[in-house]
Parts: C-alpha cells; structure tokens; sequence
C-alpha cells in the first residue's frame, strides 16, 4: 500500500523558514518523480516543485525560484521542501504527490501524478 505523508507545517511569520517533509512507503523514490503542490483558499491547486526519479533535476514555480529548495533523501524515503524567505502569498495547503516515472524527467502535469499526501497546512502571517 502506497503512503505519503506530509509534515512540517505550521504558523510562520513573513520572511521566516518552513521544511516540509514528504514520507513515503510502498513504493521507491528511485522510480518516481515527486512533486509538491499547494492550494491556497480560492485558488486552484498549483505545483510548487518538482524532482525525478535520479533526484538530478528539479523544476520549480516562478513564484518560488531562489525562495524553496526540493531535495530528497533515498535512504529515508523522504522528500523535503525547503522554505525560506517566506510571504502571506505562500499561506496554502501544501501536499506531496508521486507519478512513476523513470530516470531524469520530471513530471510537471498533476494529473499525470498517482499518488498522493493528505496535505499540511503552512500559515505566513504578515
């Protein structure tokens, strides 16, 4: 059974970091591509970033470039993002999703992904 579960959000001030974490079982990292997405309260679901399966390539939104960092740890099944420098525009329900998919491609299409988080909520007060 496949399982992925986020952690690591919170309440954080404006210019303040977060690291969400990813856990993943019943499957491995090293052949699927792993994306975090968020959905702030009136918008559409978005993808924030996103890794391969070799864990060489990452894309990321425009809106988080040089803020977030996604990275992973094989070892621990577990992915993480990294943020920083975060604003009241990052506040959203933030979860991580898998799609099997080999090698250095990342997948970039929600609907193409499989499996997914709950979710974790990260409020950034002003």
């Amino acid at each position: 059974q496949v399982e992925l579960a986020e952690s690591g959000g919170g309440l954080v001030k404006a210019g303040g970091s977060l690291r969400l974490s990813c856990a993943v079982s019943g499957l491995h990292l090293s052949m699927y591509s792993i994306g975090w997405f968020r959905q702030a309260p009136g918008k559409d679901q978005e993808l924030v970033a996103a890794i391969s399966a070799s864990g060489r390539n990452t894309v990321y939104a425009d809106s988080v470039k040089g803020l977030f960092t996604i990275s992973r740890d094989a070892a621990k099944n577990t992915v993480y993002l990294q943020m920083n420098n975060v604003t009241p525009e990052d506040t959203a329900v933030y979860y991580c999703a898998a799609d099997r998919l080999l090698g250095n491609r990342v997948q970039i299409l929600q609907s193409e992904y499989d499996y997914w988080g709950q979710g974790t909520q990260v409020t950034v007060s002003s």
